[in-house]
């Protein structure tokens, strides 16, 4: 008899949750709905309290992506992933044996996963260890756009807008040349992931665009400060983590 995967679904679209919880139910046998999870922090909580065998992850999240959510477990569950990645990040699941489902989710691609689920003798062997899984899905993607929702609009903003990204307490900023400040629900780690090698990541909670550096003066404690070219002529601080990283890459 095949195991019982005890699940938790983590999604921040109702919808996409819902529809995954109906076709799962085909397969009352295999897989057993224990929680579900609307954004990385709570699908962190949820594995944390309930500890599944499997997980059905979202990607991009607010709060945590996935692949933040990942890195902060304790308890590993096996790792499905339910996703809107470009064809380039699914072969690399592909090729690694990591299963993916794209969304929107179809009942022939899930069946296909299932029948995975129900062969293998030994639950461990339905995914690489988290480790390994975060470093083959380091997948850059240069974004044309980002979307930025300010009311009943929506507006695009391209890379080569911003000056730089900042993270204030839970809240992710994209400041523009211009001045302009706009709230994203993407976190500051996906970003680096989303945008092309001309950003940067300089401490914790900022990313800058290096096409957009005024000049380069030395701080205090190994520390680089950045003058942006933007309307306010910003400076931003490295940290000393990422310090000699950003000498090696400036050439300093």
């Amino acid at each position: 008899m095949s195991k019982k995967y005890k699940t938790v679904i983590i999604d921040d679209e109702e919808l996409a949750r819902l529809r995954l919880i109906r076709l799962l139910k085909n397969y009352s046998d295999t897989v057993e709905i224990i929680g579900e999870a609307v954004n990385g922090e709570d699908g962190l909580k949820k594995i944390e309290d309930l500890r599944p065998d499997l997980i059905f992850l979202d990607i991009e999240m607010p709060v945590y992506n996935g692949f933040e959510m990942l890195s902060r477990l304790k308890h590993s569950p096996r790792v499905i992933f339910t996703t809107a990645y470009d064809q380039y990040a699914i072969k690399a699941f592909e090729e690694d044996s990591i299963d993916y489902l794209l969304k929107p989710v179809e009942m022939e691609r899930l069946e296909l996963t299932i029948k995975k689920l129900e062969k293998i003798s030994k639950p461990e062997e339905i995914s690489l260890p988290i480790e390994s899984l975060l470093r083959q899905l380091n997948v850059k993607k240069d974004r044309k756009t980002l979307t930025v929702k300010i009311g009943d609009r929506i507006l695009l903003v391209k890379p080569e807008e911003i000056a730089y990204i900042q993270a204030e307490d839970k809240y992710v900023f994209l400041c523009c040349v211009d001045g302009k400040k706009h709230l994203t629900d993407f976190t500051v780690t996906s970003l680096e992931e989303k945008l092309p090698d001309t950003f940067i990541r300089i401490n914790r909670s900022t990313l800058i665009n290096t096409d957009q550096i005024s000049e380069i003066r030395k701080g205090f404690n190994g520390s680089l400060i950045f003058v942006m070219k933007d309307k306010e002529k910003m400076k931003l601080s490295s940290s000393r983590r990422y310090g000699e990283v950003l000498r090696e890459h400036f050439d300093i």
